[in-house]
């Protein structure tokens, strides 16, 4: 699974690059996020800008990551494409996790500026 980390002041920004997040790349995901946030204590932002399909494995392996910062840390998703969000909203999961817009947006809540 393809997920790139980008540091950002305190603030861990994961770039998905696939454009899938299903069941045949749960486990890889959640794999992939627990190798990149295992030393990183800040917040994370999940960039889902390339996401266009998240099936039901795929949102339990995005909670799976929530669940992996433990409690105190905040996981936030950007970029969501209609049809994550359209899985965000009906599962209510909205609710659980900051949704930013776009990455500077979600940066910006967390006191990191743009970059130029």
């Amino acid at each position: 699974m393809d997920i790139r980390l980008e540091a950002r002041g305190e603030v861990a920004l994961l770039h998905v690059v696939p454009d899938r997040i299903d069941a045949s790349v749960a486990i890889q995901f959640k794999d992939r996020f627990r190798e990149l946030i295992r030393d990183w204590t800040g917040p994370v932002v999940l960039d889902l800008q390339n996401v266009v399909f998240l099936d039901s494995s795929g949102l339990g392996a995005v909670v799976a990551a929530r669940k992996l910062l433990g409690e105190g840390r905040q996981l936030a998703l950007s970029g969501l494409s209609p049809a994550v969000d359209k899985v965000m909203r009906l599962t209510r999961m909205n609710a659980v996790f900051p949704i930013h817009e776009d990455v500077d947006a979600a940066l910006a809540a967390h006191g990191v500026k743009p970059a130029a």
